[in-house]
Parts: structure tokens; sequence; C-alpha cells
């Protein structure tokens, strides 16, 4: 049984380090430049370089995204950049445009070319197409239900991957103008403001002023908005149907995103491969998952039934706050040093989630600053501070209900 590679988001060095501690097989990230998510942190050549060090030794892959529809003077840089990529030795590189993958098989041969689910790949013959083009890997278009995946993975012999989790966006395999028409913004070259996510109303020419609401009702809807994706529960169906990877959306959240999800899809996917045949989705996952800030879940195009449901607001679900990450742990002293993230006050009822072990819930009975040896009453974020804990593990992170 073919257990699918556990892909995870890696906007910045921190994220990349996290998602590996918490079980991701492999990260995608991107340069300063060619990636469809601008706004991220990102990386130098220098720490992709330092990235990729690391993910050897814990033998987790890279992939780095030139997912971008460069413009003429974009275009123009590219060779030296990939040219660098090849030597830094990453694993693979995502791309869309027919001038990236050009530019790619002449001056980084050497590595796997990946095609992005903005390429729009929907039947079988197109990914045999890409297939015969050099691809090693397609990522499957997001409009595609499980019967159409499956039928690709067997009529191809090409890897596919799949999103399974994360943000899912109104347009067609993301290719968007309202973000270029509406604030200059150009969504294809990783700039997206996500104007679908504002609250849009209807004015008739003729009654100016008369705002009328977009709702959704028994009639349809004309909302933009869409729920977030989530194919947890289908994990034995993605095994069975011989996906290669599964990959989480999310290069712009947080390091606790990537934590909480990555290390719930690996707990299923782990689970499962150890028992498939009396597998089932222990419910505090699900729970996990809702402790992420995130919009409703659905399933997406994946089930057919699910498609085109649509939400009333582009505002998020937030219970939780990440207090503390920790970074180190005295197993003498039975302390864990903790990177402070938000306020935490003595006696505050957090929960601990480890990469790999069960979450519990403990008591802050002690905080003592780590430059003056002081003990606190609080604390507040980029303090460091020594809390007692049972054994913790380094980059388990501290989080609290929000009241």
């Amino acid at each position: 049984m073919k257990i699918p590679e556990l892909l995870a988001p890696a906007g910045n060095m921190e994220k990349g380090l996290i998602a590996m501690e918490y079980g991701a097989d492999a990260l995608y990230l991107a340069g300063k430049q060619f990636g469809m998510r601008a706004q991220a942190g990102n990386f130098s050549l220098d720490e992709i370089e330092e990235i990729l060090a690391l993910a050897k030794e814990k033998r987790v892959k890279v992939y780095v995204t030139i997912n971008v529809f460069p413009r003429n003077e974009e275009i123009e840089q590219l060779p030296p950049y990939l040219q660098e990529l090849q030597k830094l030795g990453i694993d693979g590189i995502i791309l869309a445009d027919p001038g990236v993958y050009k530019l790619a098989r002449q001056y980084a041969p050497a590595v796997a070319l990946h095609l992005s689910t903005q390429a729009n790949t929907v039947n079988y013959e197109a990914a045999r197409f890409w297939g015969d083009l050099g691809f090693k890997r397609l990522i499957m278009a997001r409009e595609l239900t499980k019967n159409e995946i499956a039928r690709i993975c067997r009529e191809t012999d090409v890897e596919v991957e799949v999103f399974v989790h994360g943000a899912m966006c109104m347009a067609y395999s993301g290719r968007c103008l309202l973000s270029s028409f509406l604030t200059g913004r150009d969504a294809n070259r990783g700039a997206c403001a996500q104007s679908c996510r504002w609250r849009y109303a209807v004015v008739e020419e003729k009654r100016p002023g008369e705002y009328m609401p977009v709702v959704e009702d028994n009639g349809g809807t004309h909302i933009f908005n869409s729920k977030d994706l989530r194919l947890i529960e289908f994990i034995p169906d993605l095994v069975q149907m011989g996906v290669d990877s599964l990959k989480i959306e999310g290069r712009m959240k947080s390091s606790y995103y990537v934590a909480t999800v990555v290390r719930a899809y690996r707990l299923a996917l782990d689970l499962y491969a150890a028992d498939p045949l009396n597998y089932v989705l222990p419910p505090e996952l699900l729970e996990e998952l809702d402790k992420v800030s995130h919009r409703p879940y659905y399933a997406g195009f994946f089930k057919p039934s699910d498609a085109g449901i649509h939400q009333l607001s582009g505002g998020y679900t937030r219970d939780y706050d990440v207090v503390g990450i920790v970074e180190s742990y005295d197993s003498q002293k039975c302390k864990a040093l903790v990177a402070v993230r938000n306020k935490l006050v003595l006696g505050d009822e957090v929960e601990v989630m480890q990469p790999r072990a069960d979450v519990r819930r403990v008591s802050v009975t002690e905080m003592i600053d780590a430059q003056s040896g002081l003990k606190l009453r609080e604390a507040h974020a980029n303090y460091t501070v020594f809390i007692p804990l049972e054994q913790t593990e380094p980059y388990s992170m501290l989080r609290l209900k929000r009241k």
C-alpha cells in the first residue's frame, strides 16, 4: 500500500521548520520572486540552501514554486535563478507558464517539474500530454470530483497531487482578474488582494445609493466567497485512488495553522497505514482542525454534492490563540523555555500541542523571565520565559481558548 506524501506550505523559515517537526514529508516554498504568494515572507537563495540542508537530514523534500505568469521583463530574470536552484539541489519546480517550462528545461534540466494547479488539468489525456512533455507530477485542478481524479490516476503514469486542505479560490483554477481589476494587484503574479472576500451589494442604476445585499436563497447565489476545503475524512479514498501527494494550502497562514493541520493529517495517515481495515478517523482530529483560524469547512468539488456551497461572510472562525512556542526543554529542572507570542497570565489554563504526542491541558503555575530571572505575573509577545511543564518537545505550542 502506497501512503501519499504529505506536502506542507512553508511561507518562511519558521513555518518550514515547524512543518517538518510536525510530520510533513515535503515542503513547497517560494523564492523572493516568481511565487504566487508574494506577501508571504518567502526565502532568499541562502535560506533555500539552509532549509534544504535541514530537510535532507530529515529526508524531507523541498519544491520551489515558480508558478506566476511572468511578463516580458520578469521572464528575462529567470535563467540565472533557475541555474541557482539546480545548483542548490532542490527536489522540484512547480510551474504553470509554458515560457517558464521552456526555460526550466534549458537552465535546470536536472530538476523535476511539477505542473501547477493553475494549468487546470481536468482529464487524463491532458495528463498524458504533460507527462509526454517531461512533467514528473501534476497538481490537479481543484474543480475535479473524486471519480475524475481516480480515473486520471488510473489512466496515467505521472504522479498526481491533490489539494486536501485550506482556502478555496472562487476563480477557475485560481485564474482570477478581480484583484487586478479592483486594486491593480495582479493575482496571477502573486499579489492577490483577496477581493472575493469583500462584502458586495447590488445597485440598480436608477436607484443610486440603494444597496441591495447579495444573499443566498433557494434560487441560488452570486456570492464570490468560498468555504475552506477539508478532505481529512477522505484519507482512505485518497490512498486507494493512488494519489501520490496530499497538499495543504497556506503559505500565508500562521505557524500555528501549519503545525495543527500538518499534525492532524500526519496522524490520520499514520493511523490508516497501521490498520487500514479497521481505520476510523478519530473525532479529536476534526476538533483540532476546528481550533485553527478557518472559514466553515466543506469537501469542495471532491464530493459533487458540496460543489458551489458558499458562505455569507469572508470572516474566519478563530477560537484559540497561540500564546507561546517551546524553544527547548530542561529535563533536569522540568521547565520549558517558551517564546511568548500573545499575552500569557499566571494561572492561565493552556493546551500544549506537541508534534506527535497527545494534546494536554496544564495550568501555568510559574513564569520566570529568561533575561532577568524575575518571576512574572504576565508575559507579552517577544518575552522569553521558563514555565514548569512535563517533558515537552521543542516546537510544541501553547494555546489558549479565547474568552
